[in-house]
């Protein structure tokens, strides 16, 4: 869902989202133009006199795109496609500013699974933030919890904002150094 840097929008219909990086929900009245920045994992950064604005994706259809597709899991899905689906959509989850994913960025400390009823899966997540004030914390926190949530027999998700131990450079993956320039 990658999208050609500043594409042009317009807003259809009066829309909520989130001012970058302070957090702040705003409202984009209808007729109101932007270029849009970012598109990854069904969220759109969109780019607004100035401001930075981020378009969760159920409202994608506000700016001209889609929403993204229900998750689906094979009938014989096993505890281990569950688990690997929910590390996929975590990996949907991008910093609004940097185009690389919180678990390529390293914030995914630990992500536990119990499986005891399989048609009411829980999974308990630790994450932390590259900043510890960053406003966008709690959005970050949302989107992991709701897009696991997505995730067909998963019923409850518990995420946590830790902040021990501090995050650094270090802990991103190599596919994230890379991006930015580090290898």
């Amino acid at each position: 869902m990658l999208m050609p840097q500043n594409e042009p929008v317009t807003f259809t219909r009066d829309c909520e989202a989130v001012l970058i990086p302070a957090g702040d929900t705003v409202e984009i009245p209808v007729g109101t133009h932007g270029n849009v920045t970012q598109a990854l994992g069904g969220a759109f950064t969109v780019y607004i006199a100035g401001n930075l604005i981020r378009i969760a994706g159920e409202n994608a259809d506000a700016i001209g795109k889609e929403a993204p597709e229900p998750l689906k899991l094979p009938d014989n899905a096993t505890a281990e496609d569950v688990e690997a689906l929910v590390w996929e959509q975590m990996q949907t989850v991008f910093d609004p500013e940097i185009p690389i994913n919180l678990v390529d960025l390293g914030l995914v400390y630990r992500c536990e699974f119990d499986h005891s009823d399989p048609a009411a899966r829980v999974v308990d997540i630790d994450m932390t933030l590259t900043a510890p004030g960053c406003g966008m914390g709690d959005i970050l926190v949302d989107d992991v919890r709701s897009k696991v949530k997505m995730v067909p027999t998963v019923t409850q998700v518990n995420v946590e904002l830790v902040f021990d131990p501090p995050w650094n450079m270090e802990m991103m993956s190599d596919a994230a150094k890379l991006q930015v320039g580090m290898l």
